[in-house]
Parts: structure tokens; C-alpha cells; sequence
């Protein structure tokens, strides 16, 4: 049996068991895993229980309390090449219940739609991951190389007890990783902005609300004319570098083609975006503030680097002649991409074509993920995974069911490419 007769057999093999791989995706829902609190010992037991049901192993490894790291391997360890399929438990929190049209912890099936928090993002993503490797073992497939399904339980707070704790240690190292978060249907994310996240603060004097702007001296007043400066990021003109522009170029041709409703955001890949998130300050009406605080979110196009982002808002806010402090904290990278024709890259594309007959291409991602920490060690990456963009972090998440079996015949038809692959 050649590579081309054995994906179409697995394929076939997604589809008579969609029912099976539809009711994983259900029962991973129905567990709530939300992050904060960040506890994920009941959805990695099930996970365990489930894979253990094929004899397939699973290590644990706590990286926090109650985080649980969960890494099983199949396949030839001892030669070829090692495929990482990577995703994670934790869910954003669920909100008001009371603006949810159902149960965000349902897991139903209603005309054609899973429901439910974590349906996009991404627990029908990584159904799709463990279902694959089940079929694969059940089906005895012999692998000449291996394929590491590592599960994560920390990617929605910034990841620091995820993938980067699992890097650092040495636990997890691979070929070409395949991350399941929410992606297009037939454009995967092989390129993310970076991420510069800050907290301002700024000091006042205080007095008597009642003699103000005479006495002491408004922290409030002051951070208003910092927030003017900061937003500036924007308005910096960036000369995008000679190998990222064919990246770009497609990502402008994927929302003029295929994301048409998002056309209004195009200018975001080559433009540094500022979110000002939180602010606080001061104590009570009559009492002039004396310090404020506010949290911002910026995300680095390529062809600027953290540090000029540090000198440029340092420039700006020490011409106010304020008094502040600038901290970081949270999310902090470079913008960062895998070629578009890397093996793992075109075992997805490739299969993506092959499994619905439509062109497929990468494109860029204007968040961030857990990308990029493999990205720093040197190991190629890409996004893919089933979702109803529209809905992620939000009310009524959902994704299509089609989609859901979708996603997973590529899955296995990308690991026969990719390890049986030179």
C-alpha cells in the first residue's frame, strides 16, 4: 500500500467513525477546565482514561498546582522523524451565564453546530489530536518515525506553565509541530505578530480635591496626556523585512478573498496595535490622585523589535516630564513565522487540499499563541484546527461539526506525509 492509498484509508476511517470522534469533542467540553482558575485535573483524567482505553501511555508532569502537562508517544522512537501534535485544556472563562443562549458547558450537538465554551478554542481542535492518534494505534499502523501528542494546561494566561515550561526542561522536542488552535478553514497561521505587554504607572501629589489644579498634583491629569504619547505606536512607519513580505502579501489576499469581513483590519499586520486594557487610580472624588495605573496590550508587526518599542515610549513619556515607572509583564515576543514550505507546513496544506479538493495556503495571525515558543527552539510550527472565529472568547461559542471531521482527516493524512516524507 503506498502513502496516497494509506491517508485515504484513514480518511475513510475518520468518517465512519465520526460519531465517535463528535462524542470525544462533547465530553471534553462538558468538563469545564476554565483558566483562571487553571485546575485541569479532571479533563487530563478523562483524557488519560481515554487514551489508556487504546494502550496508549500518558506521563504526567505538573508544572503548577493542579497544572498537569500530558505527553504520549506512538510510533518508532528509536528512527525517522518526530511529529509533535500540541493543545491545550484550558478554557477562558465562561462569563454571564445569563448572556449565553445554552449551556456553556453543554457539549450539544444543535443543527449542525457544536456548543459549548472551548468549542473553537480549541477542545474540537484537540479531539481531533487525540482521535487521530487513537485511529492510527488502533489501526496498527506502523510509523517510521514518531508522533508526540503533547497536552498543555496553561496557554490562555500566557502559557508560562505550558509549552515553554515543557521546552525548558527538555521534555518535548520534535521535527515539526501541528498546534490545533482555531484557524480558517483552508488558510493555516504560520506567522503571529509579536506581543509587548505594560503596565504604566504614574505618580502625583496628593490634596484636597477642593483646590485643584492649585495644590498637589493629579496623577489622573498626568496619565491622560501619557495615554495621548503612548497610542502614537500606531502612527510608527515600519519598513517590513525583504522575507516576510510574501507572508504579508498572501495574508492581504486571504482577507480580501476569503476573510471579506474582516477587510477594515488589514492594515494590522504592518502597524503596531495599542489596547489600552485597564486603568486605575486614585481613591475618592475630593481627593487629588496620586498615583494611576494603566495595563496595555501592543502586538509588533515584523521590522520593529521590543526594544525599540521600549526606547520610542520612553522618548515620549520623558518629554512629559511626568513621573512614572514602566513595567512589562504577560506576553512579550518578537513577531516570528515558519516557511511556507517547511515539511509541516505542507503536510497540512497539502492535505487540506487533498482532503476537501480546495486550494489551501498559510497565512498570518495578528494574536499570539504558544507558536512561539517552539518557534524559539528552532522547531517549525503551524496553526490549524476547526472554529467559528467570530465566537472565540465570547458568547454561544461554536464551530461547525463538519468541520470538526474535517480537521481531523487532515490530521492523520499530515502524519503520513510528514514522517514518511525524506
Amino acid at each position: 500500500m503506498n502513502t496516497t492509498q494509506l491517508k485515504q484509508q484513514l480518511i475513510d476511517e475518520v468518517e465512519a467513525r465520526k460519531d465517535e470522534l463528535l462524542e470525544l469533542c462533547s465530553s471534553l467540553i462538558q468538563i469545564p477546565s476554565e483558566n483562571p482558575p487553571g485546575d485541569s485535573t479532571e479533563i487530563s483524567q478523562f483524557i488519560t482514561d481515554y487514551l489508556t482505553k487504546f494502550d496508549i501511555a500518558v506521563d504526567w508532569h505538573e508544572s503548577a498546582d493542579k497544572m498537569y502537562n500530558l505527553i504520549s508517544t506512538i510510533g518508532n522512537q528509536n528512527q525517522g522523524k518526530n511529529l509533535i501534535f500540541c493543545g491545550h485544556t484550558d478554557v477562558v472563562p465562561a462569563g454571564d451565564r445569563s448572556k449565553w443562549d445554552f449551556d456553556p458547558f453543554c457539549g450539544e450537538i444543535k443543527d449542525g453546530w457544536m456548543l459549548g465554551r472551548g468549542a473553537s478554542d480549541m477542545k474540537a481542535g484537540l479531539s481531533g489530536l487525540i482521535f487521530a492518534t487513537t485511529l492510527l494505534k488502533r489501526m496498527n499502523i506502523e510509523l517510521p518515525g514518531q508522533l508526540s501528542l503533547v497536552i498543555v494546561p496553561d496557554e490562555e494566561t500566557g502559557g508560562e506553565f505550558g509549552v515553554p515550561w515543557l521546552l525548558e526542561k527538555g521534555l518535548v522536542k520534535g521535527d515539526g509541530c501541528l498546534i490545533a488552535e482555531p484557524s480558517s478553514p483552508r488558510n493555516p497561521t504560520i506567522g503571529q505578530k509579536g506581543s509587548y505587554w505594560f503596565e504604566l504607572e504614574v505618580y502625583g501629589q496628593p490634596g484636597h480635591g477642593s483646590l485643584s489644579p492649585l495644590a498637589g498634583h493629579n496623577a489622573i491629569s498626568d496619565m491622560v496626556k501619557a495615554l495621548l504619547e503612548i497610542q502614537k505606536v500606531w502612527d510608527i512607519q515600519i519598513e517590513l523585512p525583504e522575507e516576510v513580505k510574501p507572508l504579508i502579501e498572501v495574508t492581504h489576499r486571504y482577507m480580501r478573498e476569503v476573510e471579506t469581513e474582516r477587510l477594515q483590519y488589514i492594515d494590522v499586520f504592518e502597524r503596531i496595535t495599542c489596547n489600552i486594557g485597564t486603568i486605575e487610580g486614585g481613591t475618592k472624588a475630593n481627593v487629588i490622585p496620586e498615583s494611576c495605573k494603566v495595563q496595555v496590550d501592543c502586538r509588533l508587526p515584523f521590522g520593529i523589535t521590543q526594544q525599540e518599542v521600549t526606547s520610542f515610549l520612553t522618548e515620549k513619556l520623558d518629554a512629559l516630564g511626568i513621573q512614572y515607572e514602566l513595567r512589562r509583564f504577560g506576553f512579550r515576543s518578537e513577531a516570528n513565522s515558519t516557511d511556507a514550505n517547511d515539511p509541516v507546513c505542507k503536510a497540512i496544506t497539502d492535505n487540506i487540499t487533498f482532503v476537501t479538493g480546495d486550494e489551501a495556503y498559510g497565512v498570518m495571525q495578528w494574536a499570539s499563541s504558544d507558536a512561539r515558543h517552539f518557534r524559539e527552539y528552532n522547531i517549525p510550527v503551524l496553526q490549524y484546527g476547526p472554529a467559528y472565529l467570530p465566537t472565540i472568547h465570547g458568547y454561544n461559542e461554536r464551530v461547525k461539526t463538519e468541520q470538526i471531521i474535517t480537521c481531523a482527516k487532515v490530521y492523520v493524512a499530515a502524519i503520513i506525509d510528514f514522517l514518511y516524507s525524506n
